[in-house]
């Protein structure tokens, strides 16, 4: 069985199900209002190999993840193009799609919008207010932090310690009874949208969207919820203040990512120093595959940094996983019905089941890679059964081996070019033109294609 750090219980335990083999999970999506970053890719990819994994062991997943469609942010956005919010939330929702798309992140289940669940929010508001929990003021409705056992517990401090340390992070509002409480029910203010409540027209505020949603979609005492560190608080422990206070069971396990760093410090849009996905995609046409196995390398709890020298060493991480596909193609190795390799299988479910130990997991398959190269030179019948499990190890990851999407095809090197220059270097040798082969050889090289040959042919991989 799978065991999480919960950030709750501050330990390494057994992630139980409520419905046996069955994984329901929600993890905190996108507010979308601009490009999304690579911190966005850590977060997204971090969950999308918990729900790969978890279902590659034959465990069913349910996956939600919710769209923030209408936020102080997607406001500004659109008073500043002159747009409404929706066409706002359309417009970076499609952007952050494409952006997941090319990094192979898998769409959740279920994925749902802020605006489609207000009526909802303000129902569980309304429960709220009705047990004492929530007041009314002029600007809104207001949780009360102090009636609710444990508000700190997630991130392991007191209220006390939470209201002298929080500073800027806490809404300044004077007709709030405590610094600490947080809105649940924002009043109208000019030129937002609004909706109808029983406490006059306005919006809901951000942490009761996601305790809505994911009840609703998943039901009470759901088994995991996931985010980036930085929703520790306030968003996750108002979340749970929600619940708790409405007397609902919220999430059973609670799993958080660690941040980014961009030349040794946090990556985040206040200090500029942050990188679109986008921006690295077109950088090289193997970053989107290279990012994936680079972020798999460190730990997901492991603060990381992302620089050009990491990206070119996970760039040619993939290329060592396509050149073995090449190897076995060109020597007519068939996986179909192959016995994966026992003791490579045990070891990567032994580093995946402890806490989600991708960076020995990844190790594991290049061992196997080194290890199926091995066999693919001697002949060995031991090469289908080694090639097979690199595929099945890495697909459990979501690593695509020896495939190359569109974006991954290069504009001027494309495979089936390198492919001709290959074989014509082939023809020069048999045709001992070696001058000729010399002259292609080095042509290879300049577009920094490296030729082996073996047995069975030349076999090409780029540096």
């Amino acid at each position: 069985m799978i065991r999480l750090y919960d950030t709750l219980r501050r330990e390494i335990r057994p992630l139980a199900m409520r419905d046996e083999g069955k994984l329901s999970l929600y993890a905190c999506g996108p507010t979308v209002y601009d490009h999304p970053h690579l911190g966005h890719a850590r977060q997204a990819l971090t969950y999308d190999v918990i729900r790969r994994y978890v279902e590659w062991t034959g465990i069913d997943v349910h996956h939600v993840a919710n769209v923030t469609d209408i936020d102080d942010n997607i406001i500004d956005r659109a008073n500043r193009e002159g747009s409404t919010e929706p066409e706002v939330a359309a417009t970076w929702e499609a952007v952050y799609d494409t952006a997941m798309d090319a990094l192979d992140i898998l769409r959740p289940h279920d994925r749902p919008h802020a605006t489609e669940y207000v009526e909802q929010m303000v129902a569980f508001i309304e429960t709220l207010v009705g047990n004492g929990s929530a007041y009314v003021t002029y600007s809104g409705v207001y949780l009360r932090v102090h009636a609710v056992d444990d508000y700190g517990a997630l991130v392991h401090r007191s209220v006390d310690e939470l209201r002298e340390g929080a500073g800027a992070r806490i809404e300044v509002d004077d007709t709030k009874e405590d610094p600490l409480d947080f809105a649940l029910w924002k009043a109208a203010k000019p030129d937002e949208p609004t909706w109808p409540s029983p406490w006059g027209p306005g919006r809901p505020g951000w942490h009761i969207e996601c305790v809505t949603m994911s009840l609703d979609v998943l039901g009470d005492g759901f088994d995991l919820h996931g985010g980036g560190s930085d929703l520790v608080f306030p968003h996750h422990t108002n979340e749970r203040a929600e619940a708790i206070a409405a007397g609902r069971d919220f999430a059973r396990h609670w799993m958080h990512n660690a941040m980014l760093n961009i030349g040794g410090e946090k990556m985040s849009k206040s200090l500029g120093n942050f990188t679109t996905i986008q921006d690295l995609l077109d950088e090289h046409p193997l970053n989107g595959r290279a990012l994936r196995l680079l972020l798999l390398q460190t730990h997901y709890r492991k603060t990381m940094e992302i620089n050009p020298d990491v990206m070119a060493k996970a760039r040619a991480g993939i290329e060592r996983f396509d050149a073995m596909a090449r190897k076995a193609a060109a020597a007519g190795v068939s996986i179909t019905g192959a016995e994966p390799d026992a003791a490579a299988v045990d070891a990567f479910r032994a580093a995946m089941d402890d806490d989600l130990g991708t960076p020995e997991a990844v190790a594991t398959i290049f061992e196997t890679v080194r290890r199926a190269n091995a066999a693919l030179d001697d002949r060995d019948e031991a090469a289908a059964g080694l090639v097979a499990t690199v595929f099945d190890l890495a697909g459990a990851l979501g690593i695509r081996v020896g495939d190359r999407g569109a974006d991954d095809a290069p504009d001027d090197d494309d495979d089936a070019g390198i492919d001709a220059l290959v074989a014509a270097r082939t023809a020069a040798r048999e045709a001992k033109d070696f001058a000729e082969a010399d002259r292609l050889r080095d042509e290879l090289t300049a577009r920094g294609i490296l030729v082996e040959d073996t047995p069975d042919g030349p076999i090409w991989r780029r540096r």
